[in-house]
């Protein structure tokens, strides 16, 4: 049987790995894929506590809110990312310093 434990430590490996690639990466597509990462940590968080939650589904239901916000962020970005790579030809945060229109 899997326990409440199991989830939650599978849920630390996966938001350490999240932070771990925002840290260290410095391509935004791999930025936004450890951000993806610890929004599902926290999502399967609130599906393992309410999986344990016999009251009610809360758990659950806040987890739906986050997958539609999580999918909502990532549409948002990458259009972001898109708009960027079309003006600076990267996607490098590093080297791109100037946001400001020239023209």
């Amino acid at each position: 049987m899997i326990t409440l434990t199991d989830f939650l430590i599978v849920s630390v490996m996966l938001f350490c790995i999240g932070l771990y690639m925002i840290v260290s990466k410095r391509n935004a597509i791999q930025i936004l894929i450890g951000i993806e990462l610890i929004l599902n940590a926290a999502i399967l968080n609130l599906v393992a506590f309410g999986k344990y939650d016999s009251a009610n589904n809360s758990g659950q239901i806040f987890a739906l809110f986050a997958i539609v916000l999580a999918a909502a962020t990532t549409a948002v970005a990458l259009a972001i990312i898109l708009n960027v790579y079309r003006k600076y030809k990267t996607i490098d945060p590093g080297k791109i310093n100037n946001l400001r229109d020239s023209s």
